[in-house]
């Protein structure tokens, strides 16, 4: 208990010596130990490591989690040193709607089958996006965290305590000068060699500590270029899947739209005779002929619709139109579409109200 008791006293002895040394050199009462201009280089490039790596981190995890409610999750999962739920991704969530809703349409519709196309490369697509997390969690996040958890703790740990030493030698230093009795003096001396000692040998501990940034460096630049990699992976595999599902829909685009509109237009013949292949030519302006052929072009606004083929066709979604030969859409507004020859699959011409223009078939749901 009596030792207990002196180690107390003892220890805030030294507290309150620190204190009054440092207060003292605050007020310019006392003078401070200054380190060396290349240990305080060590100190400013260790400070700066520490503050990018936080927000790197943090970003990080914003970028791999969207959602602050999963990322909380995850840190009182890893905290408590359980392992986080599998969670599945949006993508393979609007995947897996796309399927289901498929089923209750009709997979063997041309919406129903279009649904699994689409549900199937999303889903695809949310898988590659897992991968990338884990990945991106194991070989760059953990580092960093590691980093921040582990050395840098030690760090501040002996930096710290550096401070202290340097509190104590300058307050031997203090003591020394205010000493007056030869036997005071003496014992100001040899406290002031210990605190000396004390401080040189944690002054190197901790340069030590601050010079191994430099390894801290060149491991956080391995993860990087694994990050990069783990990246560009992704990408690739999602830009492959988007090229795969745009090249399966476009293969089976003729054989959604082709026999709607374009046979309709195209077969009609009037009664007087005129043969089918002239009846699928749009009408020229009064200006074109075998002298001006550059008049014949076809410009959208002066093609009348064909008497027959027009069909009614709801917008899904508002389209702005990217030029005067094409039709601006408003989501629920019905407007007639129908086919010219030549045209792109994937697009028809619309009319509502005494404007037409190209509209995209993506955007309509077509009506009997």
């Amino acid at each position: 208990m009596d030792f207990s008791v002196k180690k107390l006293a003892s220890d805030a002895g030294v507290f309150f010596t620190r204190a009054v040394q440092f207060t003292e050199e605050k007020l310019g009462q006392a003078e401070k130990t200054e380190l060396d201009a290349h240990f305080e280089n060590l100190l400013s490039r260790a400070d700066s490591t520490k503050n990018w790596t936080e927000k790197i981190l943090r970003q990080t995890e914003v970028l791999l989690q969207p959602n602050p409610s999963a990322r909380i999750e995850e840190f009182l999962y890893e905290k408590l040193d359980r392992k986080i739920p599998s969670r599945i991704t949006n993508g393979e969530l609007l995947g897996q709607y796309m399927i289901d809703a498929a089923s209750e349409f009709g997979p063997g519709t041309p919406y129903g089958s279009t649904l699994i196309k689409v549900g199937e490369a999303q889903r695809r697509l949310g898988a590659a996006d897992r991968d990338f997390i884990q990945s991106s969690m194991i070989n760059f996040l953990t580092p960093l965290r590691n980093f921040l958890e582990g050395d840098w703790k030690t760090i501040s740990r002996e930096r710290r305590l550096l401070e202290n030493r340097r509190l104590d030698l300058d307050a031997s230093k203090t003591r020394l000068k205010k000493a007056k009795a030869a036997e005071a003096k003496a014992a100001a001396e040899q406290e002031l060699r210990v605190a000396q000692t004390e401080f040189d040998r944690q002054a190197e501990v901790t340069r030590l500590l601050l010079e191994g940034i430099s390894s801290t460096h060149t491991n956080h630049l391995r993860c990087l270029h694994e990050f990069v990699e783990a990246q560009a992976t992704y990408y690739a595999q999602c830009y492959q899947y988007t090229m795969d599902l745009q090249k399966l829909l476009g293969s089976s685009n003729g054989e959604m739209f082709s026999g709607a509109f374009v046979g309709n237009a195209t077969t009609q013949v009037p009664s007087s005779g005129v043969s089918p292949s002239a009846a699928t030519i749009p009408v020229v302006p009064a200006a074109a002929g075998p002298c001006n052929p550059s008049a014949s072009s076809l410009t959208f606004t002066e093609v009348s619709p064909p008497s027959s083929g027009t069909r009614k066709a709801r917008v899904l979604y508002d389209y702005d139109a990217a030029d005067s030969s094409e039709l601006e859409l408003l989501a629920d507004e019905l407007i007639t579409v129908y086919s010219l020859p030549g045209m792109d699959s994937d697009w028809l011409m619309g009319e509502k109200g005494n404007k037409k223009g190209k509209v995209p078939v993506t955007y309509l749901e077509l009506l009997n």
